[in-house]
């Protein structure tokens, strides 16, 4: 794992992960700037620029925030035949914010994370405190990814957590977490989407969302979060 308290050096590779991070939300959601759009999300997005304590949360909200209202509003405009409050629409913009919080803090060198994994506990218990539930952090050590630490960010149904894990090539993926309403079945579904080389998988349980995402291939992203997804359902307190 790569020194997270190294000074800062732009090499080719980070250079190159910037480019790519730059592309993806250049193009993420381009068709959508073509759209006026609603004034719910004008005004988010001019309460988002307004208030600096968001912002110091966020990281570059001054870059992002834009991209989240695109975001939602994409969801909005290309499903508009599902109520505002539809679990599955809800359960895509929650994809989506994943994606983008994949993108803005993975190229990271110096701060990746808010807590480091070294405070263990401690970042899972604020987190879990923050969220209002439970969380639990997935041994991928077996698939050769370590933690790296986590961080909080907001959305739209309250705070949501981001855990991040590297392997010794340093790829990265990250777990984003938040609240998310159940649809009515007994069974989990795994839902896949990929958006310029952000893949994840994303699931619902209990009231709970999951989104793992990483520039791997779909059926190891795939064996990865029915991994994710067994673990933390065996250690659920209702499991």
């Amino acid at each position: 794992m790569k020194d997270l308290h190294a000074p800062f050096s732009a090499d080719t590779a980070e250079t190159e992960a910037w480019a790519q991070q730059d592309a993806l939300l250049q193009t993420l959601h381009a068709d959508s700037v073509r759209e006026p759009l609603p004034e719910a999300w004008v005004a988010q997005a001019r309460q988002a620029g307004a208030s600096r304590a968001r912002a110091r949360r966020i990281g570059r909200v001054g870059a992002m925030t834009l991209m989240v209202v695109l975001a939602f509003a994409s969801g909005w405009w290309s499903h508009g035949d599902l109520p505002a409050n539809s679990p599955a629409l809800m359960a895509r913009h929650f994809a989506q914010d994943a994606a983008l919080a994949h993108a803005v803090y993975t190229p990271e060198t110096r701060h990746p994370v808010e807590v480091t994994a070294a405070q263990h506990d401690h970042l899972v218990q604020w987190l879990s405190r923050r969220l209002g539930r439970s969380l639990q952090v997935p041994h991928l050590k077996p698939f050769g990814y370590q933690l790296v630490g986590g961080r909080l960010l907001p959305g739209d149904e309250g705070a949501r957590a981001q855990f991040m894990f590297e392997n010794d090539r340093q790829l990265r993926l990250t777990l984003y977490i938040g609240g998310l309403p159940s649809e009515d079945s007994a069974e989990t579904a795994f839902r896949f989407s990929d958006d310029r080389g952000v893949a994840r998988f994303y699931w619902v349980e209990q009231g709970t969302g999951y989104a793992l995402a990483g520039a791997l291939p779909r059926a190891e992203l795939l064996a990865l979060a029915q991994t994710v997804h067994q673990q933390l359902s065996a250690a659920s307190p209702g499991s």
